[in-house]
């Protein structure tokens, strides 16, 4: 990657350094077979990673179709892909006779699923987050899949443990939580039946300027509001990295379907990102509460293994998220409930 600025200046160059391709992504479309399709493009990650694989294209000189597939409840959305090469294509992923119209492409990133206000809506939620990946596995069974999965699925555990590993047995607290084991078994069950070859992803969290964790955090900060420090520990992952080593996992799926770990480094302490966002945004965070002995946190060396670290450092995206904050710009609005405990989110 080329030099990270020491502050982003508005939208248009988030969006760049979050589509930005490495030369570990451009290299593998040199000589990744196929096509790519997007399921859930429309969502907070799919737009930058269709744009990274439109430009690592572009960047190793070869010709693949990028489709993106979402309802795209705003339209704008799809006008601005497409506007960049990204090929579009509308409908419901619940639809079982639009998931059989897709393309047959070689390559499938599999993005849909439900999170926020998942309580208030528990047959939607398994609907969403079980039932489409079987429509999907099944539809795809002859192409590879990289599937998100969340490190939800893990239970929470020591603060000092260094997190939950691949090898380390799902115990899924909560219906989100567990309509998310429910998407892994579907993709596995279909890797297994026809011998597919699957990625799950299991992430947790994914941060950029407009939302995440650390946004969450610095807004508390700035707003005067309580920060609980119950869930007193978290990992994050830059999103430009994570779309990098997402894209960079096509080449890595497997039948029986492959688990992998996706999040930074380091153990973060609520506490200490709340007074560094104090620091920068001068003003005084407002704690209660004592860390718990445990948090939910994933143990990704196998990742960084494979991958190598993540380019930006947490450090760094606090320091840019200070200044993203304090200057007023866009966010998304949505919060991450980083802070749950019993998996009710």
């Amino acid at each position: 990657m080329s030099k990270q600025p020491d502050t982003m200046g508005n939208e248009q160059d988030l969006e760049e350094l979050l589509s930005r391709p490495t030369d570990a992504v451009v290299d593998l479309f040199k000589r990744l077979e196929g096509d790519l399709i997007l399921l859930g493009v429309a969502g907070k990650i799919g737009p930058g990673l269709a744009r990274m694989a439109r430009r690592a294209c572009a960047d190793a000189g070869v010709s693949k179709r990028i489709i993106g597939v979402s309802r795209f409840s705003h339209p704008q959305e799809r006008e601005r892909l497409e506007a960049q090469g990204i090929e579009t294509l509308a409908g419901d992923l619940l639809d079982s006779k639009f998931v059989a119209s897709l393309p047959k492409v070689r390559n499938v990133i599999f993005l849909a699923g439900m999170k926020f206000g998942s309580e208030a809506n528990l047959a939607l939620t398994w609907a969403m987050n079980v039932l489409t990946p079987a429509l999907v596995a099944e539809h795809y069974r002859d192409a590879r899949i990289v599937a998100f999965s969340t490190g939800c699925v893990y239970p929470l555990v020591a603060v000092g443990s260094g997190g939950s590993k691949e090898s380390d047995r799902p115990l899924a607290v909560g219906e989100y939580a567990q309509s998310c084991l429910g998407r892994e078994r579907m993709f596995e069950y279909g890797s297994t039946k026809y011998g597919t070859p699957v990625l799950l992803i299991r992430l947790n969290y994914s941060v950029e300027l407009r939302y995440g964790v650390l946004v969450d955090i610095a807004s508390k900060v700035k707003n005067a509001e309580t920060i609980d420090l119950a869930m007193g520990h978290f990992n994050v992952i830059w999103q430009g990295d994570m779309n990098a080593a997402t894209l960079l996992g096509l080449a890595y799926c497997g039948s029986p379907a492959k688990v992998l770990n996706l999040t930074g480094p380091e153990t973060m302490a609520v506490r200490d990102v709340a007074h560094e966002f104090g620091l920068l945004l001068g003003m005084k965070p407002v704690l209660t509460g004592t860390e718990a002995p445990t948090a939910l946190l994933s143990n990704a060396s196998v990742a960084h293994g494979l991958f190598g670290k993540p380019q930006v450092t947490a450090a760094q995206v606090i320091r840019w998220t200070a200044g993203w904050i304090g200057q007023g710009q866009r966010l998304l609005n949505k919060r991450t409930h980083y802070e749950v405990r019993d998996g009710k989110y």
